[in-house]
């Protein structure tokens, strides 16, 4: 499913024109997020006729080309460190701007609201919507560009040098499993590809013979997959198991931590800090395992969820 989306995707942008590139030196500057900046002042209006002509496109009958082309981008560099170290916030900045903090996400390529702090600049485009990139890399872009099925207008930007595509849909936003991805309170799949070989609930161990309430899921995957952190969070244990095999536990917000059994290799270590989507081990079968496949367990509070119901993929 996920080559031919990715066929039909390359398809579309090599038979539909782009619009014209909007050059990086074309940008305007922003330093200052208030109307003492012309350029901010023009940007304000630029974002509010956007916001008219989007409310009011079933009245008038523009189409999504007429919005795209209306589109324009500026650049955003804070003109002292005290503008950047509150204005960099992803949600101070959606409502400075007027602007949801997807669009800005999805533009800029940010996975998470942390990464608006990182930037030393950001683009801001004047019009709400979904920017997605021709070539997705990070999980968010992935989900995105899988998830998508509106027709988007290919744009092209020239950032640093650099010439960027994306679909642009103007006035779309984030469903709720893309938000809840990019504010981290969802959880990703350990494993790109798996089979759910046992799920959360009660079961005869294969091993041991006896009937017990299984608390994780065992997905099998070819042995030395890479394992990957669910969400962003701490590692707080990690060793040798007689059941468990190698194993690794990531401490994360909510009082939620992940468990990740029967590893052939560890690739982090104890106290790391981790991303979700950081590779932290690999699979195997080690502890009382009948093959490779990974033992995973979501636990709140002490308490045992089923991850089935907590967990989204790509």
């Amino acid at each position: 499913m996920y080559n031919f989306f990715f066929a039909v995707f390359l398809l579309f942008f090599l038979t539909v024109p782009l619009l014209p590139a909007q050059e990086a030196a074309s940008f305007p500057v922003i330093s200052r997020l208030d109307m003492t900046d012309t350029a901010f002042k023009q940007y304000s209006e630029d974002v509010a006729e956007a916001r008219r002509r989007i409310k009011n496109r079933e009245r008038t009958g523009e189409t999504a080309e007429d919005l795209a082309g209306a589109l324009t981008v500026y650049a955003y560099k804070p003109g002292n460190r005290e503008d950047a170290s509150s204005s960099l916030d992803a949600f101070f900045l959606a409502a400075r701007t007027n602007i949801p903090y997807e669009t800005l996400a999805t533009l800029n390529r940010l996975a998470h609201p942390d990464s608006f702090t990182a930037s030393a600049s950001l683009l801001l485009p004047s019009m709400p919507g979904i920017f997605i990139p021709e070539t997705p890399e990070t999980d968010l872009e992935l989900l995105i560009w899988s998830g998508t099925a509106q027709e988007g207008i290919p744009i092209t930007l020239n950032r640093d040098g650099v010439r960027e595509r994306f679909l642009f849909i103007p006035g779309a936003g984030f469903s709720p499993t893309e938000r809840a991805f990019f504010l981290q309170t969802g959880f990703r799949y350990p494993l790109r590809n798996y089979r759910l070989s046992s799920p959360f609930g009660p079961r005869v161990n294969p091993v041991t013979g006896n009937f017990r309430i299984h608390q994780g899921l065992d997905l099998a995957a070819p042995a030395g997959s890479e394992v990957y952190a669910v969400r962003d969070g701490e590692v707080i244990d990690m060793g040798a198991d007689p059941v468990y095999g190698n194993y690794v536990i990531i401490e994360h917000g909510g009082n939620w931590r992940s468990l990740y059994g029967h590893l052939s290799k560890f690739e982090t270590a104890l106290r790391s800090r981790v991303r979700s989507g950081s590779l932290i081990g690999r699979v195997g079968s080690t502890g009382q395992s009948t093959g490779p496949h990974l033992h995973f367990e979501l636990r709140q509070n002490g308490r045992a969820q089923d991850p089935g119901r907590l967990l989204f993929s790509k």
